[in-house]
């Protein structure tokens, strides 16, 4: 997907991602959680997957109504990915896996 095309389909869609002193990840329109550990959490977003890497990482709030999930812990890495790598959708997220 180029930049153009994912402009034109990510208009208003808004998120945002706030990193308090490396320790505290705040991240907003959240879709879903598809996997998680101490070491790696991947977030679904509205705007692309996003890889959270570190060390005795925690998931310390997870709101459904509020699209909004706050990851703790010594982070070290951030990255996105396009919506449609397949690879690490094949088991569902956490919140399909909740509300089955």
């Amino acid at each position: 997907m180029t930049i153009e095309e994912r402009k034109s389909t990510n208009i208003g869609v808004i998120q945002n991602l706030v990193l308090e002193n490396r320790e505290k990840l705040s991240v907003s329109g959240v879709i879903d959680v598809l996997s998680f550990d101490d070491q790696v959490v991947m977030i679904e977003t509205e705007l692309g997957l996003l890889t959270v890497k570190g060390e005795n990482l925690r998931i310390n709030k997870l709101s459904i109504d509020t699209s909004e999930v706050i990851v703790e812990g010594n982070i070290s890495y951030l990255a996105y990915s396009d919506n449609n790598d397949n690879s690490s959708k094949g088991s569902g997220g956490l919140i399909s896996k909740i509300f089955k």
